[in-house]
């Protein structure tokens, strides 16, 4: 059971990354990543809200949804409560961590139309569809790993970023297309990690 939820754990980080394997979520990866704790702070946001939507979304889905013969409005549904949570989130930064709400700015509010977050509870509930072992416990784990692993991919790329604005870019590479090359080198070494928890685990 912890062998097998650690792996799920790992996978959702390295090997199912949200933002560097499955390329959901790339608006925030690079809108706020040009400093360390603004990267920092959306991730924590991210992962909050990833893994309250999974445990408001899943009971939803398996205990009203699906025995109403609703599942089809899963879509709309997801949307409102994670919109919902989004805002909670966003009242509680703005009374409690004015600087970080001030320093995500925009980017705040659109954790609502963040495909990852939406991501996260859709594919959870297609995997238990698919692997009736897979239920809420490994939901959690795996929208908690999720998070874990865009904070993982946005630390990453804020430290790439600093290097680079640091460094001597030829002119006509500055700006959006240096960012976008590194963005895409930074994918291509998270493929290193392909069967890395199979073998530590398997």
């Amino acid at each position: 059971m912890i062998k097998g939820l650690f792996a799920i754990f790992l996978a959702a980080i390295l090997t199912e990354n949200y933002i560097l394997n499955k390329f959901l979520g790339i608006c925030p990866f690079l809108g706020v990543s040009k400093k360390l704790d603004t990267a920092t702070g959306m991730s924590i946001a991210v992962t909050v809200v990833m893994v309250i939507s999974t445990a408001a979304t899943w009971p939803i889905y398996t205990y009203v949804l699906v025995p109403l013969d609703l599942a089809y409005l899963q879509t709309i549904v997801f949307i409102l409560i994670i919109a919902a949570l989004v805002q909670f989130i966003e009242t509680v930064l703005k009374k409690y961590i004015p600087s970080l709400y001030n320093a995500l700015g925009i980017y705040l509010p659109l954790i609502t139309t963040n495909c990852a977050v939406l991501g996260v509870t859709m594919l959870v509930i297609e995997k238990g569809q698919s692997d009736p072992t897979f239920g809420f416990i490994q939901s959690l784990v795996n929208a908690f790993g999720s998070g874990i692993g865009f904070l993982v991919a946005m630390v990453i790329f804020a430290g790439v970023r600093e290097r680079i604005e640091n460094n001597d870019i030829p002119k006509s590479l500055q700006g959006l297309p240096i960012t976008l090359v590194a963005a895409s080198l930074t994918a291509v070494s998270f493929l290193g990690f392909q069967g890395l928890v199979d073998g530590m685990l398997g």
